[in-house]
């Protein structure tokens, strides 16, 4: 049973969230600011959160960093839930971290298949026991224990930067357009737009790329999409 905890100063919204959820299957744990949020997760070790953005003592965006900071925490999906409904806001949810958003006013029913959609995705890691390791110019890649290192040192990437990370490099030198790459990574179950995965690769090169503008591994075809570099 996956344990999911929710984070909102609204306790109405807490409970809704966990009443639904919890008939669906699923734990819950309830925080109802960012500092007890931030100890829950150590004491309680939820499989995902679901972080609201606007919170008392520690608003959710400082939240999600020290969770990704943190090498214990740093792999813990994270849904971002905010009244903001600004892209703006959305965007800089997935630039610190974020799996996913969520806007307020939302359905339950959605935010449920957003919560299926991201531990669906993080299980999926499971699946690249075919291959187990993966080597190209400094980057190494564990696909059974789901370890990354570029020269040497590890890498921690979050849930949907290793699944892009994936994906991408058993299949080098293949482009590959932003819809195909939601398909795979973020299915049918979410609405993610074309800037949404723009900021994640963006993210992903953060972490495995020494030259942002001339990256090595992730390389952009304009006009289409992107792709792993040619191995070959």
């Amino acid at each position: 049973m996956s344990k999911v905890l929710i984070v909102d100063d609204e306790k109405d919204i807490v409970d809704l969230v966990s009443y639904n959820l919890e008939k669906e299957g699923f734990s819950t744990i309830k925080a109802y600011d960012g500092e007890s949020a931030l100890q829950t997760i150590i004491a309680q070790k939820p499989d995902l959160i679901i972080l609201d953005l606007m919170l008392p003592k520690m608003n959710g965006l400082d939240v999600c960093k020290s969770v990704r900071r943190n090498p214990e925490t740093a792999g813990l999906p994270i849904i971002m839930l905010t009244a903001k409904s600004d892209e703006v806001d959305k965007v800089t949810g997935l630039e610190i971290g974020a799996d996913d958003y969520v806007t307020k006013p939302f359905s339950v029913k959605e935010l449920t298949a957003r919560v299926r959609s991201v531990l669906r995705r993080l299980k999926e890691k499971e699946k690249y026991s075919d291959k187990e390791e993966f080597n190209y110019g400094g980057l190494k890649i564990n696909y059974a224990s789901c370890l990354v290192s570029v020269n040497g040192k590890k890498v921690t990437l979050s849930p949907t930067e290793l699944k892009l990370l994936f994906f991408f490099s058993k299949h080098p030198g293949r482009v590959y357009s932003r819809n195909q790459i939601i398909d795979y990574v973020w299915g049918d179950e979410t609405f993610i737009t074309d800037r949404a995965v723009d900021v994640h690769i963006r993210r992903l090169r953060f972490q495995i790329e020494k030259d942002m503008e001339n990256p090595r591994y992730i390389l952009t075809v304009r006009g289409f999409g992107y792709k792993f570099a040619d191995t070959k």
